[in-house]
């Protein structure tokens, strides 16, 4: 498959990053590791959007700071989205994706309480087409781009804060049949963040 190389090389960066930045961060302060949980909401955007309604959002993420400036992460995040094409079914199909990514992240150093942050990174993603036995529309896996920016609120041994993340999608061959040529489209989704610090 044309991309292949790039679901490895997602894996291989996950998998080395976290593992470095663990590493790095070993014995120092409270906060070097958080594990926290999201929710909110998420849409495609393009042709994809015009196919499908903004959904709910939901995800666990593992992040790494080494550094106040510097910090890692390794996740999973989902979103389910309705299919609003009328060719479809009495029972509409939706798209339910499952995904996992890396980012690398950006604070300011001088920060910790209140961190502000932005970030980039590379994930894939399955999209599961739900009841979607007669609609143009397959299950397929993606690769995407996740590029994020947010802020985290730190207190002791907790975490919480807000973000946006907006994937460009590497490849959606799942809508592809449902759209002349080549169906155009990424994914935002805004999602609040609460965990706990390590």
């Amino acid at each position: 498959m044309a991309f292949r190389g790039i679901r490895m090389a997602t894996l291989s960066l996950a998998l080395g990053l976290a593992g470095t930045a663990m590493a790095q961060g070993k014995g120092d302060k409270q906060g070097d590791v958080n594990i926290f949980l999201g929710g909110g909401v998420g849409g495609y955007t393009g042709d994809l959007g015009g196919l499908t309604d903004t959904g709910p959002a939901w995800g666990v993420t593992l992040n790494v700071q080494p550094y106040k400036m510097l910090g890692f992460e390794v996740g999973y995040a989902g979103t389910k989205n309705d299919v609003t094409d009328d060719r479809s079914s009495a029972e509409a199909p939706s798209f339910l994706r499952h995904g996992a990514s890396s980012l690398v992240k950006v604070s300011p150093p001088f920060m910790e309480r209140v961190r502000p942050f932005v970030g980039a990174g590379l994930g894939v993603s399955y999209v599961f087409v739900r009841n979607g036995q007669t609609s143009p529309y397959n299950s397929d896996l993606m690769e995407e781009v996740p590029l994020a920016a947010g802020i985290e609120f730190n207190s002791g041994a907790l975490t919480a804060g807000l973000r946006g993340t907006y994937r460009i999608l590497v490849d959606d061959n799942f809508a592809d049949a449902a759209v002349p040529g080549d169906a155009s489209g990424n994914l935002v989704d805004t999602t609040l963040t609460v965990g706990g610090r390590f």
